[in-house]
């Protein structure tokens, strides 16, 4: 327990700077290890073909359409556990744990199910091509069956940034993350005498990881070894904290998954144009994932001072943290899209030595990439504003406005009507970030978000 409250006291009186930095450090370290692995996987399954490589690809907004149901609570709960140990109500803040982690077991099992049944008919939705169909089946069902853990690691992740310990989720993350890049390889490939499973092997990879550090995760918080401690009396149902998580937590579960099933519809408009377009796709948003993970660590670390800030009642220094790493994060997501830009021909050969996806590519990057320092260093940092302070209705909106009011549609309409061409595609995208990052900051100066939700 001190620990915690000595970093609540340099959360809300030390130097923001430095703080920032102490509480991003480790999330930008397993930031970067997890797009690492994320790389690694495209990498392995580039050995398959273009087939093979689209497959994670396609499979990952159907996926985030269910889990963003569970990560709205687990910000919810974020943002109540912050906020507790912001204003030094310690129990208070063991009892929303408590109830977040109960409820993300309860449902987590419900979404598992439902996704397994659902897969087919999704993919049959997105207009997946037949070439790619199996590799993305195969994929997606072995992923819902470890969805369970995966609720239970990142509630574990999200309640350890809430009282300021990034490092020990980092710590599981790093031996996670280092045991799917070792067996990635064995079982895709069939290397050591383990089993040749191709895209299935990488599906089993990271199941079989992500349920190893959930269960170290659990240990940690029933053992009471960092911070947070559960015990039966704080998993225990409590039907009024739940509403409270509800309340909290529905327009962000609300806003997350409609955000990423609006990803399914746009997979559904990228792939209008062939699999050379969405190979191109993929490959260069893993690398702006690689290059920018420093800015979401930021913003992140960002998230846990203005949760404990806006607790405490210290909405004036909330505000000058949020508008310091803005700064940061739009300089560093800037010098990435110029790094992608320079390095582009020579990085995607190492992935995928297709002149057509490296042709495709470039279209990519003019049109789509330079968007990207308004979505990291701005309508990110917004967003994630205002979810740290409870008020994820604004954040709901936000989102839905930046894909299903003007990325889709945008997209859409350039991609088909306009343009006629993978070019409108991408223009439509890069505008979203323009106009979406201009409405947050705006509405992030109104300052209506400094308002706590705890009670007084």
């Amino acid at each position: 327990m001190s620990r915690i409250q000595e970093m609540r006291q340099e959360i809300l009186e030390g130097s923001i700077e430095k703080t920032l930095l102490k509480l991003a450090y480790p999330l930008i370290i397993s930031n970067l290890v997890q797009v690492l692995y994320n790389i690694t996987d495209t990498f392995w399954l580039g050995k398959l073909g273009r087939e093979a490589l689209s497959a994670p690809g396609v499979s990952w907004p159907l996926i985030g359409t269910l889990m963003s149901l569970g990560m709205g609570f687990a910000t919810a709960g974020f943002a109540f556990v912050g906020q507790y140990i912001g204003a030094g109500e310690y129990e208070k803040a063991n009892k929303a744990a408590g109830a977040l982690y109960s409820l993300m077991l309860f449902f987590s099992a419900a979404v598992g199910v439902i996704g397994y049944l659902l897969t087919p008919y999704a993919l049959g939705f997105m207009k997946v091509t037949d070439n790619v169909y199996p590799y993305a089946l195969a994929y997606l069902r072995i992923i819902f069956i470890g969805i369970p853990f995966s609720f239970t690691s990142f509630a574990f992740s999200f309640l350890m940034r809430a009282v300021g310990d990034t490092k020990t989720p980092v710590k599981i993350n790093l031996f996670t993350v280092a045991l799917n890049i070792v067996l990635d390889p064995l079982l895709i490939f069939g290397l050591f005498g383990f089993p040749e499973l191709a895209v299935k092997g990488a599906a089993l990879a990271t199941i079989f990881s992500n349920s190893l550090g959930s269960l170290i995760g659990a240990y940690l918080l029933f053992t009471g070894r960092v911070g947070i401690h559960l015990t039966r009396e704080t998993l225990r149902p409590d039907l009024s904290f739940y509403k409270k998580i509800f309340r909290v937590g529905l327009p962000s579960s609300i806003g997350q998954s409609a955000n990423s099933f609006g990803f399914v519809i746009l997979t559904r408009i990228i792939f209008g144009f062939g699999d050379v377009t969405y190979a191109a796709y993929t490959i260069t948003t893993r690398l702006v994932n690689f290059l920018t993970s420093i800015s979401r660590g930021i913003s992140m670390a960002m998230g846990t001072m203005i949760a404990q800030n806006v607790g405490a009642e210290k909405y004036e220094r909330a505000k000058k943290i949020t508008e310091r790493t803005m700064i940061v994060n739009f300089t560093i997501a800037s010098i990435a899209i110029i790094l992608i830009g320079v390095f582009r021909v020579q990085v995607f050969k190492v992935f995928l030595d297709d002149p057509a996806v490296i042709a495709e590519s470039a279209v990519v990057m003019k049109y789509f990439l330079i968007s990207v320092p308004f979505f990291n260093g701005i309508f990110m940092v917004v967003n994630n504003v205002f979810q740290s302070a409870g008020h994820t209705k604004k954040s709901m909106l936000l989102g839905i406005l930046r894909l299903w009011g003007l990325r889709i549609p945008l997209s859409y309409l350039f991609g088909y009507y306009i343009l006629m061409s993978s070019k409108g595609v991408f223009l439509g995208m890069g505008l979203s970030n323009f106009i979406a990052a201009s409405v947050g900051i705006l509405w992030f100066l109104k300052g209506s978000w400094m308002k706590r939700i705890i009670e007084h």
